[in-house]
């Protein structure tokens, strides 16, 4: 048994040390001296460079922008169709179902080719709305599923007995419904959010030339080479996202001690 227990425990570091170990090669040369691979001290001269940097910081507020606003309307369109969805019965259900995933499955450079063809057709300028429509379009299917799995394991008797209490539909909905949908609803905009983040393949065909992304920025670097700025920012953005992690299990902590 103890041999057991020492060969999965060697096997998740392991693991772990594949998927992490790029990562923090990344965060240690954000503080190397040299441009270049070889080490050559330490410094934070690539993080000076970094916040003086416009087109990087102006490619990065463009993403945020993009991925907040996708993801909220995603939310939006994701959680009612959802929620219409529990609520109906019609014989091509399952079939729109099943079409409302099409996104997810199919590959980004066909997405990203019949986006540039409606939107050349329909004459709509290219820029941040078109990126904007884009982005909520293929991350809907992940709130709606998160929502619709989390509908289906739901008890109607909930709803009913607040219904049966005197609220209304709608005050039903938001009194017992939302809260219990509420972490589906998270954890698909987070998802979505990094999706929206991550996206190079269809922000390249519907993108501007005043709506660049924080990712297309670092792919037209690759032509000239990446500096080590850009380490600096992968950097800066993990201790967010770690930090963010921290928090939430922080919180989670200080809520079973308050139970």
């Amino acid at each position: 048994m103890k041999k057991n227990k020492w060969a999965s425990k060697l096997f998740v570091f392991l693991v772990l040390l594949f998927n992490y170990l790029p990562i923090f090669v990344v965060v240690i040369y954000s503080f190397n001296a040299s441009k270049y691979g070889n080490w050559a001290g330490f410094s934070l001269e690539w993080y000076e460079k970094l916040f003086k940097n416009a087109q990087i910081l102006r490619s990065l507020k463009n993403s945020l922008f993009l991925a907040v606003s996708s993801c909220a309307l995603s939310i939006l369109i994701g959680t009612a169709g959802a929620v219409g969805m529990a609520k109906s019965r019609f014989r091509t259900q399952n079939l729109l179902e099943n079409v409302s995933m099409i996104p997810m499955m199919l590959p980004e450079i066909i997405l990203g080719m019949a986006y540039l063809s409606f939107f050349s057709i329909a004459r709509i300028p290219f820029g941040m709305i078109t990126l904007i429509i884009a982005h909520t379009t293929f991350c809907v299917p992940y709130i709606f599923i998160n929502v619709q799995s989390r509908l289906t394991g739901l008890d109607p008797a909930y709803v009913e007995a607040a219904r049966d209490l005197g609220a209304s539909q709608t005050r039903a909905f938001y009194d017992v419904t939302l809260p219990l949908i509420t972490p589906a609803i998270v954890s698909g905009a987070l998802l979505s959010f990094a999706m929206s983040m991550d996206d190079v393949v269809i922000s390249f065909f519907v993108t501007g030339t005043t709506s660049n992304t924080l990712p297309l920025q670092v792919y037209s670097m690759l032509k000239m080479g990446v500096t080590p700025e850009v380490n600096a920012l992968c950097t800066i953005m993990l201790a967010v996202v770690f930090g963010a992690i921290g928090l939430f299990y922080l919180l989670g902590s200080l809520r079973k001690k308050a139970r």
